[in-house]
């Protein structure tokens, strides 16, 4: 498994800002009238709270520095001060409104963005769930969703309403003194234009740090994973090293990033210290050519004061927005790139009336370009048992992988019942096919519902019946808490046969047409095995059926069986009638036959 969560193995699309735009106006644009509610809020607030207070406070001022009888003033102060309440209450209804709208709408939306990732990201293939970080995965869909969150709150709680002030403000200043809104226009747009350099100078570091935390998360879960193999190989100061480098990978490009936003703070807040200068400076010449009351002086400092706070935090909105779509784009590249096996157009369900099985010239190779399978014909009748043999690597698990189409077959055809695999609905073909694999990997739910699995609305009557014919009931009942026992992560908390006879039980109540057993009885000891033997044979009847198994005892009853090498079939045939061609069955179960001798002699 490689290390890094980008696979050389999977070539993901580009991904641009209107990619990840996209998939977020997907489901926005159900919002538009909650959207127009925040915007409305955040326009009131911003305007009576920051544009039209400071103009009040001018004329407080003005009476103040004027006023010769205070006294006779006081009515006229009292009246501007109710004028501010009044202005403040109405930025608090638009403050609190913006809050709940927004509030709810984002929740909403994120969980519809987690929601549809999720279900595209399932839809994908073997090929590339077996060349991803599960982590990594997980790590993605949850950035995806957070970096919505903070796209909409940037905009709404600080981009917006500075657009607005600003707006507001120079037309104001336009008015007042045409010079200080040219000051403050300057200003901005050499500000944002820097900002905007920048951002797209540090972008590619936010990026790079993205897909550092990613690989490290993978690294971290993968390792977590497997701590008791780390156990019992003693590899702590193997894994330490190698979560070490990923770690240490990340710290590098989180600093490289920190360093730009850095440099960017330190420009940015040298401007702000030329501008307030320039202000005051011209506010000075014209209060002193009398030209400027002292209550506009104080007007344009509370602009001035409210907009370097907030231009401060404009390289800080610029930043989150980039990180926002580095976080967005690893997802997104997973969203816009295509399933590996896909239903054709008008795809029809799959019809299995007798359960034959047809492999007609099957040809598959990986995309590394190493063959495993070079034109293999099969043919397994209706209700036949037959057993597939043969070396590691043989190409047996891949040939049922290509049966459930899990991989699409690069050569000739599977059909079932004379139907062509890749022309009837994904969905239908696997619910004609029970499989219990090799090493069964159960759910973190419990017993109950990892049988269920098999067969989602059956009674409890029919999952305990399953379970006592898989030979679970027995283990299950003693358990405290007996079907609803929570089994752990993967099936952690039971044995490798009491992982088997759940898969098993699970098979068994699903009752398809069609079985398929990956060395099923591989993980049962002698005395499991005997138990399971009958329950499998129960499961077996009336059903087409094919066996691998790497202990040739277990398929030595089945009607036929089937040797495979180097991705071709070499011979078939009954258990007798292979001895008795003494090719490598005869070989394998020679092998197989003396070690069993020899363990039961010692």
């Amino acid at each position: 498994m490689p290390t890094h969560h980008h696979s050389s193995q999977i070539k993901y699309p580009k991904v641009t800002v209107w990619d990840v735009m996209k998939e977020f106006l997907k489901v926005v644009k159900y919002y538009k009238l909650s959207l127009l509610m925040c915007f409305l809020a955040t326009f009131v607030l911003v305007v009576s709270g920051s544009v039209i207070v400071p103009i009040y406070y001018k004329q407080l001022f003005d009476v103040l520095s004027k006023s010769a009888d205070l006294t006779a003033s006081v009515p006229q102060l009292v009246r501007i001060i109710i004028y501010i309440l009044i202005l403040n209450i109405v930025w608090w209804i638009g403050f609190s409104g913006r809050g709940f709208i927004m509030g709810r709408m984002q929740a909403s939306i994120m969980n519809r963005l987690r929601q549809g990732a999720y279900e595209y990201l399932i839809g994908h293939s073997y090929a590339f769930f077996s060349n991803n970080f599960g982590g990594s995965l997980v790590q993605r869909v949850n950035r995806f969703m957070r970096s919505f969150e903070r796209l909409t709150d940037r905009l709404f709680f600080e981009l917006m309403p500075i657009l607005i002030k600003v707006t507001g403000i120079c037309i104001i200043l336009w008015y007042t003194s045409y010079i200080f809104s040219i000051v403050i226009l300057t200003w901005m747009v050499v500000f944002i234009c820097l900002s905007l350099f920048f951002s797209k100078w540090k972008r590619p570091y936010d990026v790079k740090s993205a897909e550092s935390e990613s690989r490290a998360t993978g690294v971290l879960a993968d390792s977590l994973g497997n701590h008791t193999t780390i156990q019992v190989f003693n590899r702590y100061v193997h894994e330490t090293s190698h979560f070490g480098l990923a770690n240490s990978e990340h710290t590098q490009s989180m600093s490289q990033k920190w360093d730009v936003a850095a440099y960017i703070s330190m420009v940015q807040s040298l401007l702000n210290i030329v501008i307030e200068f320039v202000i005051f400076y011209f506010a000075i010449k014209y209060w002193s050519m009398g030209m400027l009351s002292i209550g506009t002086f104080v007007m344009i400092q509370i602009y001035i004061i409210g907009l370097m706070d907030d231009f401060w935090g404009w390289s800080r909105i610029m930043r989150d927005l980039y990180e926002s779509f580095g976080d967005a784009k690893e997802m997104v590249e997973i969203l816009k790139l295509e399933h590996g096996i896909k239903d054709v157009p008008g795809a029809r369900s799959l019809k299995v009336s007798s359960g034959e099985i047809k492999l007609d010239n099957v040809q598959f190779h990986f995309e590394s370009g190493k063959s495993v399978l070079s034109g293999v014909s099969l043919d397994v009748k209706p209700g036949e048992m037959v057993g597939l043999i043969g070396p590691s690597g043989a190409g047996k698990s891949t040939l049922v992988r290509l049966l459930l189409r899990l991989y699409d077959i690069h050569g000739g055809q599977i059909l079932i019942d004379g139907q062509n695999i890749a022309e009837v609905t994904q969905g239908s073909l696997r619910d004609a096919i029970s499989f219990v694999p090799q090493d069964p990997i159960l759910f973190h739910r419990t017993l109950k519902e990892n049988i269920l699995y098999g067969k989602t609305d059956a009674t409890d009557e029919e999952v305990m019946n399953a379970a006592k014919l898989a030979h679970c009931h027995e283990f299950i009942s003693s358990f405290e808490h007996g079907y609803d026992t929570y089994v752990g992560e993967r099936g952690i908390k039971l044995s490798g046969g009491e992982r088997q006879r759940v898969a098993i039980a699970r098979a068994i109540l699903k009752n398809a047409p069609i079985l398929i057993l990956d060395e099923a009885t591989s993980s049962l000891d002698s005395h499991s095995e005997v138990l399971i033997q009958d329950a499998l044979d129960v499961l077996m009847k009336g059903k087409t059926v094919i066996v691998i198994a790497h202990r040739l005892s277990t398929i030595r009853k089945m009607n036929r069986i089937v040797v495979i090498d180097h991705g071709n079939i070499l011979e078939q045939g009954t258990h007798d009638g292979l001895i008795a061609k003494a090719g490598l069955y005869a070989k394998l179960w020679s092998l197989q036959s003396e070690g069993f001798i020899k363990d039961s002699v010692e």
